[in-house]
Parts: C-alpha cells; structure tokens; sequence
C-alpha cells in the first residue's frame, strides 16, 4: 500500500511540474518574429557561472531575419553560439548572428545546437524562476522576453515540445 501510495505521489508531482511548466510557455512577437516558450536549466552544483538560454523563433514574414545579440542583467556576458560536431569532435563557438528562415520554418535554439550563452552569472539560476532577456534582430528590431528557469531534464522535455 506505501509502495503504491508513493508512486501516487511521485506521479502528482510530475503531472503538476508538467503543468507548471506549461503555464510558464509563453510567446513574444516583434514584426514578423514570434518567440515561443524561452527557457533555460538552473544552474548546478559543478556549474555556477554559465548557463544558456533556448527557444524557438519564428519569422511569420517573407524575408529572412537574423538574431544578432542579446543581453540580460543576469549574466556578464551574453553571446550567440552554435555546437558543432567535426570529424568526432564537439565544439561550441560563438557566432555573429542566428539566420531565422522566412515563412513556416522555426529555428529552435535548444541543448547541443544554436543558443544563447551567459556567461559570468552574477547569482544561479534557480529552478522555478525567471529573468529578463532582450534579443535583438536585424530587421524585426528589440524584443524583450522572460526566460523560465527550469529542472534537471528539462532539455530532454523541451526537444519534445
């Protein structure tokens, strides 16, 4: 009876952490460009000073646009990157810009591809939380957005969404 009282439980929390999780996605519009659901892992016992924020971005335009920074006060620096896979070898770099495809395709900014890196964070990320994040595209101008912190496991949740 405990045994099955527990997993109960254990199912509760996950079907609420499911919701919770579904209450924070949000989308954000600047011209063409939609943002959905921008999120990022807390931070971690063997990481405290780096974390990276993904999302989804859409261009409902007929032009292509590109994300060509970002900022955010919780973190000293806050740079575009792109993971890489050459010949075997795994690496992460930063770019200039993200190119956002025009009409129907996302650009998904997710764990091991494109994302946007902070560095130097001046307290953790907690799950549970949120920060602010301001992208800023070619042609679709400023765009203010709130990231939600989220668990361990959330990246494998969010490739799903």
């Amino acid at each position: 009876m405990e045994a099955k009282l527990l997993m109960t439980g254990v199912a509760v929390a996950c079907a609420v952490s499911m919701i919770g999780a579904a209450a924070w996605a949000q989308n954000y519009r600047a011209g063409s460009i939609e943002v959905e659901h921008p999120w990022a892992l807390a931070t971690t016992g063997y990481d405290l000073t780096n974390s990276a924020a993904y999302m989804r971005i859409g261009d409902h335009g007929t032009q292509p646009d590109q994300l060509v920074s970002a900022a955010s006060p919780v973190a000293r620096k806050v740079a575009l990157h792109v993971f890489t896979v050459e010949n075997g070898v795994y690496g992460m770099y930063p770019v200039s810009a993200i190119q956002i495809a025009p009409g129907s395709a996302l650009t998904v900014l997710e764990p091991g591809g494109a994302h946007v890196m902070l560095e130097g964070l001046k307290q953790p990320l907690k799950a549970g939380e949120s920060f602010p994040l301001t992208l800023s595209f070619k042609r679709a101008g400023t765009l203010h957005v709130e990231v939600q912190v989220e668990g361990a496991g959330a990246a494998v949740a969010q490739v799903d969404r």
